[in-house]
């Protein structure tokens, strides 16, 4: 495994959006009591949108973080096709969220807590894996496991 502080396939404004995720979603679990989980569209050598996880405030169980950020740039910029942009999380994208990602165009995910090391309850289809998705269509890359040990805490136990 690569060293996740050197890992060449993460940029630094993806690292530097990742660790802005991480300092959210602890913030978020410090506010609320509750599981923080926070993502980033990051272009270029730029952060695009930020986003929490409002599943339990909007009473929505599809108002994941990326689902959250997803849409909100979509809106904001008016554009469907975010194939110029990375995804960020601090927790590795579930089922719902890679295939949101997809629809959207976007080939790339870095994500910080992988789902071998979090609670089940955070996939549907424990048997559907990342690498299914990579596999599934065209160019997809996923890293995972940058700054894990930041956030790996929030999603141990998945108690809400």
């Amino acid at each position: 495994m690569r060293n996740e502080q050197t890992d060449e396939r993460v940029t630094p404004t993806e690292r530097r959006a990742l660790q802005d995720a991480i300092a959210r979603a602890l913030e978020a679990a410090r506010a609320s009591g509750r599981t923080g989980i926070a993502a980033a569209i990051v272009s270029g050598n730029r952060v695009l949108e930020i986003a929490e996880n409002t599943v339990h405030a909007a009473s929505d169980p599809t108002k994941h973080a990326e689902m959250v950020a997803l849409a909100a740039l979509s809106q904001r910029q008016d554009r469907e096709d975010l194939s110029d942009c990375t995804l960020i999380s601090t927790l590795q994208p579930c089922e719902m969220c890679l295939s949101a990602m997809r629809f959207a165009g976007i080939r790339k995910v870095v994500f910080a807590a992988r789902q071998e090391n979090v609670a089940a309850k955070y996939f549907v289809f424990p048997r559907l894996r990342i690498e299914d998705f990579a596999a599934a269509g065209e160019t997809f890359e996923h890293v995972g496991g940058i700054g894990e040990a930041d956030v790996l805490s929030l999603y141990e136990c998945g108690q809400e």
